[in-house]
């Protein structure tokens, strides 16, 4: 079920539009702006229903800041207010707000517009996730990585964790093209992404195609020896998926994988970071493929097997 928070400081009227929408939607009720803010951010609601007249903040108030949170600034808000002027109309959809009810208000017209906006959420979030998402492996794309890795960093700032940053790249994978042809490479993309991404899959973890057949990986707070040892494992699972190379260049179909583990501070680069994992990409080529090659902040490089 679609969930929807309700902001009303009036118990009476947020009962009654929980009675109006309980039977199609899980409904959350809080009492105050504050409350309302900071369940917003944490319940993943699909509308706001936000009254206008309230003690202290009052809605106009609250959607500001609504729409100032990055999470939340694309989250529905339907007004409820008795204010039926014009000004105010036109005050609380220049603020963000998507649709204004009046009191007294119908439930039958609750109900429809509520449906209304919830579909069109649906849609656009529909829309959004497709195209994130890349269409031959189903893994998330370079856009959405764009957008994740910004945030993993900001997030290892904040929780003084390690973040671990790590590049992966089929191996000649051109020689693969030229002897089997390029819809036999696409599925060894598919394959690779899918066996890749499903031992990438905790919360800490992302995955995604970078371009090509190259692809990038987060893991949040693992700590060096622990993402060595599981990305050694990601390795190993391709290899033993026995897709048949050019047996002049290799007898199964390799990856090789650099990375690097790196404890984030306030003003350091995530570019950097991530130009120091692609060169540990380059050593695990250039020490003989299908192997991993690790480092940290200090250059301390470990590698899966000696030159």
């Amino acid at each position: 079920m679609e969930k929807i928070l309700i902001i009303d400081d009036s118990p009476v009227q947020a009962n009654f539009l929980s009675s109006i929408l309980a039977p199609d939607y899980e409904i959350t009720m809080v009492n105050s702006a504050e409350e309302g803010l900071e369940q917003a951010k944490v319940g993943d609601y699909s509308l706001i229903l936000l009254d206008v007249i309230m003690p202290g903040m009052d809605g106009f108030q609250l959607l500001k800041m609504l729409q100032e949170e990055v999470i939340l600034r694309h989250t529905p808000v339907i007004l409820i207010t008795s204010l039926n002027d014009i000004q105010h109309e036109e005050q609380g959809l220049t603020l963000g707000a998507v649709d204004y009810i009046t009191k007294p208000f119908h439930p039958a017209i609750v109900r429809a517009r509520v449906h209304t906006h919830i579909n069109l959420y649906q849609y656009r979030t529909q829309i959004e996730r497709e195209a994130t998402v890349d269409q031959l492996t189903g893994v998330p794309n370079r856009r959405r990585y764009d957008a994740v890795s910004g945030k993993r960093w900001q997030d290892a700032v904040r929780l003084g964790a390690p973040l671990s940053i790590c590049m992966f790249d089929i191996d000649k994978f051109k020689v693969y093209n030229d002897t089997f042809g390029h819809p036999a490479g696409d599925k060894v993309i598919k394959a690779v992404a899918q066996t890749a991404s499903s031992m990438l899959r905790r919360g800490t973890d992302f995955f995604a195609r970078y371009g090509g057949e190259e692809f990038v990986a987060l893991i949040l707070g693992g700590g060096a020896e622990n993402d060595f040892a599981h990305l050694k494992a990601v390795r190993q699972a391709v290899e033993n998926l026995h897709i048949p190379h050019n047996p002049e260049v290799s007898q199964w179909v390799t990856i090789s994988i650099g990375g690097i583990t790196v404890l984030p501070k306030v003003g350091t680069s995530y570019d950097m970071y991530l130009k120091m994992a692609d060169t540990m990409l380059y050593d695990a080529k250039r020490f003989g493929r299908n192997q991993v090659v690790w480092t940290n902040e200090r250059m301390e490089q470990q590698r899966e097997r000696e030159k």
